[in-house]
């Protein structure tokens, strides 16, 4: 069977930044427990003219000039993303609107003309659904490539316990058959169940009882019938809409944390034990790293615990865990799992295994669906740096989309990763980066804000939203 995976990587994150100790200290949290505990130290956040859109279009432009693709050989690209600008028209639509354009010169007009675009949603793991879909096309062709694009702006409400987890950014990637980085073997488990732990609703609103409101702030008086009569009889462009009910869609989530954190364990456990189903591995000995998606960076090792103990016991280990924590009082000891968490043992294992994919999450924040990417590139970029040979070694894939959905896949290195991943420059990108104060970063998420903050160079960047009569809400982008 041919080898089909990842020939090139790229990433993109805006190049503003909320230091997580100050934001902790102005929302009265120990900054410790954010640092130390969750492993977060900077929050990536969007400058004004920045959108899912322009992020995604920055990481596969930087994609195709750094690797010399001819956009023209491209069939696919498809984007996972749940921080779409438009609900009809695809973000993918955007992007490659603003490329055609960009690489008009280089390769003429519609350089995208015969590739099909396609937008994949499901929370944090559509774009590991676009990767498989993908990676599914281009075996079964010849010489097929495909770009997927992962990219989203993770944003919470203010002062809620999401806030600090908040980030932004895009990995783009090259498919196609004998990959320079890492190939995936087809195999994926998969747990779904469908649940309401996190999501974006459709809010409804009427319209008498804003209004109602709205003169209340201004110490007026108005009935129901009054309210209802003023509305039939406006002329507004914003009032005079016959719906008696405003539709709001709101990036913020509806979110219950613990349930949340429950159910990424239980969909990531079912889904490892479908994928262990079809390929019978020893995880623990045949995986050389774990990449994650990370809401935030210390998500995963947090996560994972339990299973690492089941791991040990299946390689007859269980001793050297007794040896320094003692035998838990039942199967349901969790101050005995607490422990085994904060052992040297465990720790060890996290330090080989996990820890290299949780740099970068650590210094971005919660990607959404690029996270799991994200943490793919800090790991190779770590071996690199420590000239660690991982050759036909294992990588071990989990991810996770609130909804809820989890996917377990693996993918062997190839012999040319270390010529694709010297040119990423992952953490001198991420040390130029602009620190914004507190004020600021209110600011900008509250849409007070009227112009960009950091004016940098060569980027696309979005510069109208158009207000005419049939391009109301459609977006226009410049590469600068």
């Amino acid at each position: 069977m041919k080898k089909i995976g990842i020939d090139s990587l790229s990433f993109y994150v805006p190049s503003l930044y909320v230091d997580i100790e100050e934001l902790a200290l102005e929302r009265d949290i120990s900054p410790d427990k954010l640092v130390l505990g969750l492993g977060l130290k900077k929050m990536s956040t969007p400058d004004f003219d920045e959108d899912s859109a322009s992020i995604a279009a920055n990481s596969i432009y930087k994609l195709i000039t750094e690797n010399n693709i001819d956009p023209r050989d491209i069939g696919r690209v498809y984007l996972g993303t749940e921080s779409g600008v438009d609900a009809s028209k695809p973000t993918s639509s955007y992007v490659v609107e603003i490329l055609e354009e960009v690489f008009k010169e280089s390769y003429g007009d519609r350089c995208f003309k015969n590739c099909d675009i396609v937008d994949l949603t499901f929370a944090c793991a559509g774009a590991v659904d676009a990767l498989e879909n993908c990676c599914d096309w281009v075996r079964n062709g010849q010489g097929r490539k495909a770009i997927v694009i992962a990219s989203d702006i993770a944003k919470y409400e203010l002062n809620s316990t999401g806030e600090y987890t908040q980030g932004a950014g895009s990995v783009s990637m090259l498919i196609c058959d004998n990959p320079s980085i890492i190939s995936f073997n087809g195999l994926w488990g998969v747990s779904t169940r469908g649940i309401g732990d996190f999501f974006k609703p459709r809010r409804q609103y009427k319209k008498s009882d804003i209004l109602i409101e709205a003169a209340n702030l201004l110490n007026k008086e108005i009935s129901q019938k009054d309210a209802e009569n003023l509305l039939e009889k406006t002329t507004s462009k914003f009032w005079s809409d016959k719906n008696d009910i405003l539709e709001v869609y709101k990036e913020e989530p509806v979110f219950e944390g613990q349930f949340s954190n429950e159910s990424y364990k239980e969909r990531v456990y079912e889904a490892m034990e479908n994928f262990n189903s079809q390929n019978n591995r020893n995880i623990l000995n045949e995986w050389e790293k774990m990449v994650f998606h990370l809401p935030y960076a210390f998500h995963g090792r947090r996560m994972i615990v339990d299973k690492w103990v089941n791991w040990m016991e299946t390689n007859g280990k269980s001793e050297i865990i007794f040896s320094e924590v003692g035998k838990p009082s039942s199967n349901l000891d969790k101050e005995w799992i607490k422990k085994v968490s904060k052992s040297d043992i465990y720790k060890k294992f996290v330090d080989e295994k996990i820890a290299p994919g949780e740099k970068a999450s650590s210094e971005i924040g919660n990607m959404y669906t690029a996270s799991i990417f994200m943490s793919l590139i800090s790991s190779l970029v770590e071996a690199l740096s420590v000239n660690k040979d991982i050759i036909n070694k294992k990588i071990g894939f989990i991810s996770y989309g609130s909804g809820s959905k989890a996917k377990v896949f693996e993918g062997t290195i190839q012999d040319n990763w270390k010529s694709k991943i010297e040119k990423i420059n992952l953490f001198e990108i991420l040390d130029s980066r602009k620190k914004i104060t507190i004020s600021e970063y209110e600011n900008l998420h509250r849409r007070k804000v009227l112009s960009n903050i950091n004016n940098n160079k060569g980027v696309i960047k979005l510069v109208k939203i158009n207000n005419g009569e049939f391009t109301e809400g459609l977006r226009a982008y410049f590469k600068y």
